[in-house]
Formats: C-alpha cells, structure tokens, sequence
C-alpha cells in the first residue's frame, strides 16, 4: 500500500468546503489507534478544544489503521503501544515501513525507561507514559508535529547520560549473568569466537548466542561496538568477577 497524502478531489471541493467551518481548515489532523475504551475517551477530551488540533478518526488495531490511510491521511498518528490486536513493536514496524512519512507517538503504561529506547529504534518518534499531564500530552503532540523527537525531560536527561557517559564496571556485571560476563571478558583479551568456544566448553553458535545478548542488554548497535566497549573496559579497569557453575 502507498501512502501518500491524497490529492484533493475538485468534483467534492465545495461540499467538504460547505461542511468545514473557517477555524477547522488549518487543524492539524490526529489518528487515534486504541481499542481500550476509556482510554480513549480520556485521550479525546485532552486534545479536543485545543487550538489547531482534531482527532480526525480513532482506529483499534494496524489493519483497521491501514483501511483508514486509504481514505484519510493524518498527520499525526498516536498509538497505544498495549493493543489487544498485537505487539506493539510489529504495529510500530509495519506502520514505518509501510507508511514512513506518518510520524508516531506512542503512549504506554510501561516505565519510558525500559521501553522508549527501543520504541524510537523501531521507528517511533516519541513516547509518553499514560500518567501524563494534558500539558504534557500536548507538549509530545507539538513536537512530534514539528518533526521532533519527544522523551519526558528526566527520560532525555537519563537518555543523554547513558549514551555519553563512560559505562562503569558495575552497570556492566549488574546487567549480564556470569556467563556472558566471561564471554564479555574474552572478547576484551581478543579472543575470536573459535577460540571463546575452546576456552569455555561451548560451541561457537553458542558463544555467538551469548555475545548478541550482551549486546541486546547493554544497548550496542553491533558485534563491533561490544568489542569496542569490552577492550576499552580491559584497559581502563578489568572486570573482577569469581565465577561458579558454567551456565
């Protein structure tokens, strides 16, 4: 499916003319896709009235979103991230990349910091808790519009200090288990992962297996960047861990 924003059709012109008052023509158009609703409705409220913003329709899963963008583009979609209808990352996947120019907001009642980090990688681009203010709600709206990213200030701030800042040995030990700990270390001395794999018992799918989670947990983008981060840890201080059982 194409999604461009439909040209506008003459022979209808003067009767959507005719149904639209003055202030609405310049509003800026909002899809709403939630299937819970109470949520719904609360949403409704906190954006109606305010100047230059409508909910131009409300859409309960990505196939009736879809139905929907063939008939109305909006510019804006907000998107519950815990829909009935499926995984809220798959939705946000398919809406990118069947839809790429339809900026996302996500709204959510997960902690923003465990799932706003990968809820922008998979192509959103902001994230705001359930629990928010009106004026916070419309404060993501107005950035998303002006084709920003939008996190809540202590997120950004957390945001900024994780990706800049020197990872310290003990945020490392406290998100792998031991095992991955001994790969993490291996991989700092240089070891490929045929000699990993000798050195610690285990096949090389295995060694592989343990090296993507250890990227997955601390938020590397690559096999490369662990490498990186574990030979920087080596030669800054090396990680002091007694091990027991092999896992």
């Amino acid at each position: 499916m194409a999604c461009l924003r439909r040209a506008p059709d003459v022979t209808q012109g003067k009767k959507m003319a005719s149904k639209r008052t003055k202030n609405s023509v310049n509003k800026r158009r909002i899809l709403l896709v939630e299937d819970h609703p109470i949520v719904a409705v609360g949403l409704k409220e906190m954006i109606r009235g305010n100047k230059g913003l409508e909910i131009s329709g409300q859409a309960t899963g990505l196939t009736d979103v879809l139905s929907q963008l063939k008939t109305c583009w909006p510019d804006l979609l907000i998107l519950d991230f815990d829909l009935k209808s499926g995984d809220g990352f798959e939705i946000i996947r398919s809406l990118v990349e069947k839809c790429p120019n339809l900026p996302i907001l996500v709204i959510s009642g997960h902690d923003e910091e465990l799932f706003a980090n990968k809820i922008l990688r998979a192509g959103a681009m902001g994230y705001i808790m359930k629990r928010s203010t009106t004026d916070e709600l419309l404060k993501a709206i107005r950035a998303v519009l002006d084709d920003e990213i939008y996190l809540s200030t202590d997120l950004m701030k957390k945001f900024l200090k994780s990706h800049f800042a020197p990872r310290s040995q003990e945020s490392i030990k406290a998100e792998l288990s031991l095992r991955e700990l001994e790969v993490f270390q291996l991989i700092g001395q240089g070891l490929t992962m045929k000699q990993m794999a000798a050195k610690l018992h285990l096949s090389i799918k295995t060694v592989e297996t343990h090296r993507d989670h250890i990227r997955q947990k601390l938020d590397l983008e690559d096999a490369a960047a662990v490498r990186r981060l574990a030979c920087n840890v080596k030669n800054n201080h090396r990680i002091r861990h007694r091990f027991g059982s092999r896992a």
